[in-house]
């Protein structure tokens, strides 16, 4: 009997969840995969399906907290002939995904390595005279994190209010007793869908990649660096960790702050307010100097980011260049990088040689051999482990954030990024790039073409498996 009524009720789940797939897969290659592994897999099918596979843009999470926000009055498209109208498309895309308009009067300062960020973040928190909203996918105890345990204590005392999200997977290894201690000392603090049973559950393989500062609404941080002493200290295999920072002042730092809002409604379901911005800043206005700040997740109607690094590719006259560590792109984004190489455009990547993960590095090693053949130059960086998510194109736009080029980013991480209409900016960045090139070892698609068997074989298994990372 017991038997029978748990075949019925299979059944009926398997059934719904094949309908579901039918009328709501993104893709028709996920939705198949899927449909095999619900029918080749009994019961661990429909759990893994459940756990990784739902379409997040359908079944959203937070749409009532984004409705607070995007309730507002929309402020006009100013700037959008910027540089003779050539990043035109990419500020409305950028808009229309977003909500958050380009802005001038903003001060910009590039972060680069952990020692020079780590030091500047400390400067801007003992600054903070209101409140200080910090946000990061890995918070990891040790010297950094007792740093800002004291810090936090201090400006506490002096009455201004500390907020910090963690993701709950990227910062797993947090302790109870290093979080008791910032609850004890006022820290309002929670954990971005933490791993439990029921409805977050069902969220696990959606993260929270973001890391951002705000101080009192107007200085903010954000980029690729985490809350750990492997930016300092370098880590065991790897040796020192490289990356790239932004430190904002102006209009711009007040939409991140906006973004970190956002996210705390969700994780506290409490909704705060902006503080209010000052008439001037210490930089003058230039309207060809404009910040567009990116917020993108599985929330989200569209994939915000992979929309903007697709429209940056193909806007690219003269050279696009891309410094990421995970570069698992989607077919899109394959045919604008070849696309753009074959017509001419100067298309680099530059890749950490050493590599985290190494089924991760086996997918990225995949598509080196379809790029070399298009013309586009990969350099490994052999120094340590280069973290950074970086493109600039053109020497005007660039972009410094936390989203990868890979579909975890686009499809399944909350991240954002700064995009860059600012040719000073754009400069820096280019020849920091090219710096780093002349460090690493250039690909040449002749000699990678006789790689071995063997390193093809892992490859092939990485690819396949990229999805679960």
């Amino acid at each position: 009997m017991w038997t029978s009524i748990f075949i019925g009720i299979y059944v009926i789940v398997a059934l719904s969840i094949v309908l579901s797939i039918l009328l709501y897969g993104a893709k028709p290659s996920k939705s198949l995969a899927w449909l095999l592994a619900i029918f080749a897999l009994p019961v661990g099918g429909i759990f893994l399906y459940l756990l990784l596979g739902r379409n997040r843009r359908k079944y959203k999470l937070i749409q009532q907290e984004k409705d607070l926000f995007n309730n507002q009055p929309k402020p006009s498209l100013e700037h959008i002939d910027v540089f003779d109208g050539k990043y035109k498309k990419l500020i409305t895309l950028n808009y229309e995904n977003a909500q958050f308009p380009p802005t001038t009067g903003n001060e910009l300062h590039i972060l680069k390595d952990g020692k020079t960020t780590f030091e500047t973040i400390f400067k801007a928190l003992e600054s903070a005279k209101q409140r200080i909203h910090i946000q990061y996918y890995i918070f990891e105890e040790g010297d950094l994190a007792n740093r800002l345990l004291d810090l936090f204590e201090k400006k506490i005392a002096q009455g201004v209010v500390v907020r910090l999200i963690y993701d709950g997977i990227g910062s797993f290894s947090l302790s109870k007793k290093y979080l008791k201690k910032l609850i004890e000392i006022g820290v309002e603090v929670y954990s971005f869908l933490p791993f439990k049973f029921g409805r977050y559950f069902y969220s696990l393989n959606f993260r929270n990649h973001r890391k951002i500062i705000v101080v009192d609404g107007e200085v903010a941080f954000t980029g690729g660096i985490n809350v750990s002493d492997k930016y300092l200290k370098g880590q065991v295999g790897l040796g020192k960790w490289h990356d790239m920072h932004l430190r904002l002042v102006g209009p711009a730092a007040a939409q991140l702050d906006q973004v970190f809002m956002t996210d705390w409604y969700l994780v506290s379901t409490k909704l705060l307010e902006a503080i209010e911005q000052p008439k001037s800043y210490a930089k003058q206005p230039v309207s060809n100097e404009l910040v567009q700040i990116v917020a993108g997740g599985p929330d989200d109607d569209f994939p915000a980011l992979e929309q903007t690094y697709f429209t940056i590719i193909n806007t690219a006259k003269n050279y696009i260049y891309i410094t990421n560590p995970y570069i698992i792109p989607g077919q899109a984004l394959i045919r604008a990088l070849q696309t753009a190489a074959l017509s001419g455009v100067d298309v680099r990547l530059l890749v950490s040689e050493k590599a985290d993960n190494k089924v991760v590095s086996w997918s990225v090693h995949s598509y080196f051999e379809m790029f070399l053949k298009a013309g586009i130059k990969i350099y490994l960086f052999p120094d340590g482990f280069l973290h950074s998510k970086i493109m600039v194109s053109d020497d005007t736009v660039s972009s410094i954030g936390t989203a990868n080029l890979d579909d975890r980013s686009f499809e399944q991480n909350y991240e954002v990024n700064a995009i860059m209409y600012h040719k000073q900016i754009a400069k820096q960045l280019k020849e920091d790039f090219l710096n780093d090139c002349k460090i690493s070892n250039e690909l040449v698609y002749n000699d990678f073409v006789k790689r071995p068997w063997s390193k093809k074989l892992k490859e092939g298994v990485g690819r396949v498996l990229s999805p679960l990372f």
